[in-house]
């Protein structure tokens, strides 16, 4: 397989700040907003060096920002480890991306590999991407296919172009364990995010109050001021890993031999299409699903059939338009849509 890392977008981050010394950390976020860096700074300095996560956390943002302070990696990097050894955990997201992006591969994987698990894309794209070729763990192409799957649910490209190079290469039984098991982190993720939600009387602001509230702020985002200057563009990773060769596509298994009652796929030009998605992973999850669901689908081969901003999903191939027909009968039986294609 090709070299297949993309670049990454830069983290923002939430900061969680706690009560004892919200005033002063929240006085920070403001200042930030302001484009009043420096103010910022001077706020949350003595609150890193004393020991509060959050104020950590917005240092190591500034440091790699360049905001307020010169840019430096190896400061941020410093700052994001001792809010990460807190339990901070988008400070543990933000160590282990920009470790890779500094050429620490080794050292970031444990963070990424976390960060993969909470559900960040880019983590799940650069874990997915070692996966597969085996650099730093062990091969598993049944976990990469899982973890580049999310990772283009999510929306990142560069994971949607990964998943076509591993369509070459992993065995299709290979691909569906893989969707399920994406399907799988999905419900887990889900889960746990409604285990951990906040109650309705919780304070949820995404954004800095103009005046601190009475209560504990929960969660607060450091963007840019929109009165300063335009970010300058985030350094993107720079994966070196060194890519194993090639691997040769694996021998193509035997399909799936069909239950009794339904016949056994067989060569022809026609196929079923059951829809059409903006997003390649939406494509894959609904053939996950549906194969599970539908006696005999799994038998047939899925087609993901581009064109342009569209992906069709089609399954085929089957002899006759009667063939196709009695397959369509049996998915929209399921509840899903379904039309005839003459190839």
């Amino acid at each position: 397989m090709k070299q297949i890392w993309g670049t990454l977008a830069a983290l923002t981050g939430a900061l969680m700040i706690a009560a004892p010394v919200l005033a002063d950390v929240k006085a920070g976020v403001d200042a930030w907003q302001q484009g009043d860096y420096a103010r910022a700074i001077a706020q949350w300095r003595p609150l890193a060096q004393a020991g509060d996560a959050d104020a950590q956390f917005n240092m190591g943002q500034a440091y790699k920002l360049g905001r307020g302070v010169q840019s430096d990696m190896s400061t941020a990097i410093e700052w994001y480890r001792k809010a990460a050894a807190q339990g901070h955990t988008r400070a543990e997201d933000n160590l282990g991306l920009l470790m890779f992006q500094q050429g620490d591969r080794a050292g970031a994987m444990p963070y990424l590999q976390k960060a993969a698990t909470r559900g960040e894309a880019r983590a799940q794209y650069i874990v997915g991407t070692a996966l597969f070729n085996g650099d730093l763990v062990s091969k598993d192409w049944v976990r990469a296919y899982a973890l580049m799957t999310r990772a283009s649910s999510a929306g990142l490209s560069q994971a949607t172009t990964s998943l076509a190079q591993m369509d070459k290469y992993i065995p299709s039984a290979d691909r569906q364990k893989g969707l399920a098991l994406a399907s799988e982190m999905e419900s887990q993720q889900q889960a746990g995010q409604l285990a951990f939600a906040p109650s309705v009387s919780t304070p949820r602001a995404v954004e800095p109050s103009p005046r601190p509230t009475s209560g504990p702020l929960r969660t607060s985002d450091l963007p840019s001021s929109a009165t300063a200057r335009p970010a300058p563009a985030p350094i993107a990773p720079k994966p070196a890993l060194a890519q194993a060769a090639a691997p040769k596509p694996a021998p193509k298994p035997a399909a799936p031999r069909p239950a009794a009652s339904v016949p056994a796929p067989s060569a022809g030009g026609w196929r079923v299409q059951l829809g059409a998605f903006s997003e390649d992973g939406r494509a894959r999850s609904l053939w996950s699903s549906l194969s599970g669901k539908v006696s005999g689908l799994s038998a047939y081969q899925p087609y993901y059939v581009k064109g342009g901003p569209v992906t069709r999903l089609q399954a085929g191939p089957l002899a006759s338009n009667a063939d196709a027909q009695r397959l369509c009968g049996r998915l929209k039986a399921a509840g899903a849509d379904c039309i005839p294609k003459k190839m």
